[in-house]
């Protein structure tokens, strides 16, 4: 009795030792599977990098005693070995535009220490959600700065035009929002450009003065010789917004087209606006505009290949009049 006691004992330490060691080494042979799934997670987590543009702005941010940095190129050189090593990584990138004196409003907004990184982090999630990025794709620093700077002129443009269509209210007459009306209308006129410009690789810039700055808008199109012209959306809603500006305020705006074609010249076209429509320009006005340092004044000289042309009548109905 007291052997088969103590072999049931020993049969249950043995078990017991069994178990332990499963346990044991299920662990050990677990924690590689979890670390791959946690690489895989972290490959799947978009990552948002702040990007301080230019000397102006790093210099800003030195007021900063836990922003390590001491000099603006060491700085950019880091960043870009930052974005490449995430990229080695599998990791989807994006960068956004760092601008100190929103980050310190921002901080103050929110009630947050602005000298620490975790403030720094949080406004580049901000930014992130809200502003002006560009997508990572191994391009060198150099190259995209400028792409950074244009997309967030563009955004701050855009969304001042969207605040002074919104502020015009709706018309005395006939209640309807000057600002919506007026958007309806340049998404018109462009679309009859476009349609009336033909087949070609298409560069559209609109410009209207205002009473504290010059708003431009930029659009790229290309139209097959069969179908509709093909836009990205975004440019294609920004260039519409600040011609509605021109058209609600009728200003002294003014649109030109440059196009494109296989084997044939580039040829350049404009228009001002003029009573919420669009008035071809002669060949010479748009040789004197094109041709016309706009800060200076002074002559430039023309392009070579480039011909200067009038613009052409895109057959859109005259405006309806609001008061």
């Amino acid at each position: 009795m007291a052997q088969t006691d103590n072999t049931k004992r020993n049969d249950q330490h043995k078990a017991t030792l069994k178990a332990a060691h499963r346990k044991k080494h299920g662990r050990r042979h677990g924690t590689p599977h979890t670390t791959t799934l946690r690489r895989t997670l972290r490959r799947e987590a978009p990552s948002t990098v702040g990007l301080l543009v230019d000397a102006q702005d790093f210099a800003a941010m030195r007021r900063y005693g836990t922003f390590p940095f001491d000099d603006h190129t060491v700085y950019l050189q880091q960043v870009e070995a930052l974005l490449k090593a995430l990229t080695a990584q599998g990791v989807h990138i994006t960068v956004a535009l760092f601008d100190p004196e929103d980050f310190g409003e921002f901080c103050a907004e929110s009630g947050l220490d602005a000298d620490t990184g975790a403030s720094r982090s949080r406004f580049t999630a901000e930014i992130a959600a809200a502003g002006a990025t560009v997508a990572y794709t191994g391009q060198g620093i150099d190259d995209l700065i400028p792409v950074l700077v244009s997309r967030a002129l563009r955004q701050a443009t855009w969304e001042y035009a969207t605040l002074l269509l919104a502020d015009l209210g709706t018309c005395a007459d006939c209640g309807q929002d000057i600002g919506r009306a007026a958007f309806d209308r340049a998404s018109h006129l462009l679309m009859r450009l476009l349609e009336t410009a033909g087949p070609g690789t298409h560069h559209l810039v609109c410009s209207v003065p205002t009473d504290n700055d010059q708003l431009l808008a930029v659009l790229h199109t290309h139209r097959d010789s069969t179908g509709p012209a093909r836009l990205d959306s975004a440019e294609g809603a920004e260039f519409a917004t600040v011609l509605a500006v021109a058209v609600a305020l009728e200003s002294r705006g003014g649109v030109v087209l440059r196009t494109s074609a296989p084997d044939s010249p580039d040829r350049v076209h404009g228009w001002r606006l003029a009573h919420g429509g669009l008035a071809p320009l002669t060949a010479g006005e748009v040789f004197n505009a094109y041709c016309t340092d706009a800060d200076t004044g002074e002559p430039v000289s023309p392009e070579s290949g480039v011909e200067y042309c009038a613009g052409f009548d895109i057959g859109a109905e005259p405006p309806e009049t609001h008061h």
